[in-house]
């Protein structure tokens, strides 16, 4: 539509400079409007299509080759940074952090802020304090997160990020024990905080150049830091983990933190959390006919997929399906509507397979898919060895618990 209008107005303008009284001239400045407007036209045509812009390279095809040096370039940097890495360094920056009494902040700026509110919140998940303090807004009020005991960790590559040595003496002042982290000791962040630990900085990828330019080291070349940022996110989640250790955290604990996720429920959700409750189940007696179940499992299964048989004191005796009533027909044929539940429940099958209430869901999932023989239901009985009927489990609800 952008084009056709622009078409539409390039036309009338060319209308309206247009006389009556033709010369040479005219016909000479018409001929280049024309060649003007035509040029403007394919530029505009090109811009909106997808076409190249003059002055401009032709768009590169995608090669596989290229893109492997890539990875490789990126494997050869991380195998340096694991040499030149101080780990005796890391371990007394893990173990301040796993002294500290108070809270550890994580600041940054660009991309490094990206990191270190990623590495706060893997620590959180963790059940270690830590926040994300964004270090212009700790200039402007912020800083009040800061307290006596509390330790700041301040990313940066280069160790001169102009606002991060200007937060050093307020945060400093509020008590703080500032943790420098770059890739340059000597820097002046670095010298400025109570503690450094050195993420190395073996190179980066260079995208402005092909070939062999590409790869280069952070001294030699000026480029965004892709490899850098995903060393400092490997270095902040690795002594998460081993904090993680250190405190001793249980699966548990973890899942705890965690009750939203996939792996919180797995861990925290049992199966009276997510099963479908006694009064909703669609059950009969043993002694009901064929007949009068057929209506039933026509009608009144309520989703479940079965209908429970159980006696007068509620003790599962076991499930009558679809599958059942198939098996059971091919077998009697007509005689199906005559004969008893008790004589159709668990048809040519063992006593199906059940659980209880205080298993944790995910063990109640693994079972409804043992040895690979998948079942849609799970009846869950009491613990107590009288297989009293509790309630039923289904994919279903397991779906709906997020699971």
């Amino acid at each position: 539509p952008g084009v056709a209008v622009t078409k539409k107005r390039l036309n009338r303008a060319h209308t309206h400079t247009h006389t009556p009284h033709h010369t040479h001239a005219d016909a000479d400045n018409n001929e280049r409007t024309k060649t003007q407007r035509e040029a403007i036209m394919s530029n505009i045509l090109a811009g909106c299509c997808g076409g190249v812009r003059p002055g401009h390279a032709s768009p590169a095809q995608i090669s596989k080759d290229f893109i492997k040096s890539l990875f490789h370039a990126q494997s050869s940097f991380l195998d340096q940074f694991f040499q030149t890495l101080d780990f005796e360094e890391t371990a007394k920056f893990c173990q301040k952090i796993l002294d500290c009494k108070g809270t550890t902040l994580f600041t940054g700026i660009g991309k490094s802020s990206y990191i270190a509110k990623k590495v706060c919140q893997t620590l959180v998940s963790t059940g270690t304090r830590a926040i994300h303090l964004a270090p212009v807004d700790a200039l402007h009020g912020d800083i009040g997160n800061v307290n006596e005991g509390d330790i700041v960790v301040l990313f940066s590559k280069s160790g001169t990020t102009e606002e991060l040595v200007n937060l050093v003496p307020y945060a400093k002042a509020k008590g703080g024990f500032l943790v420098a982290a770059t890739a340059n000791k000597e820097s002046q962040l670095a010298k400025l905080c109570d503690m450094h630990v050195t993420i190395p900085a073996p190179g980066e990828l260079q995208p402005f150049e092909k070939g062999s330019s590409s790869v280069g080291t952070s001294e030699s070349r000026v480029s965004p830091p892709v490899t850098y940022t995903a060393l400092q996110m490997m270095f902040g989640d690795t002594c998460a983990v081993y904090i993680m250790q250190a405190r001793g955290l249980t699966q548990d604990e973890y899942a705890m933190n965690h009750p939203a996720g996939r792996i919180g429920k797995r861990l925290v959700l049992r199966v009276q959390d997510v099963m479908r409750k006694i009064e909703s189940l669609p059950t009969v007696s043993p002694e009901e006919k064929g007949l009068e179940v057929l209506v039933k499992m026509a009608g009144d299964t309520k989703g479940c997929g079965c209908l429970l048989v159980v006696d007068k004191d509620m003790t599962l005796l076991g499930t009558f399906s679809d599958g059942d009533l198939r098996r059971a027909t091919v077998a009697k044929g007509a005689e199906v509507s005559n004969l008893l539940v008790k004589d159709l429940m668990n048809y040519n099958k063992a006593f199906p397979r059940c659980c209880e209430a205080e298993q944790m869901a995910y063990e109640a999932q693994m079972n409804m898919n043992l040895n690979g023989k998948m079942v849609d239901y799970l009846p869950v009985i009491s613990g107590d060895g009288k297989k009293t009927l509790l309630g039923l489990i289904t994919i279903e609800s397991l779906s709906e618990a997020g699971m």
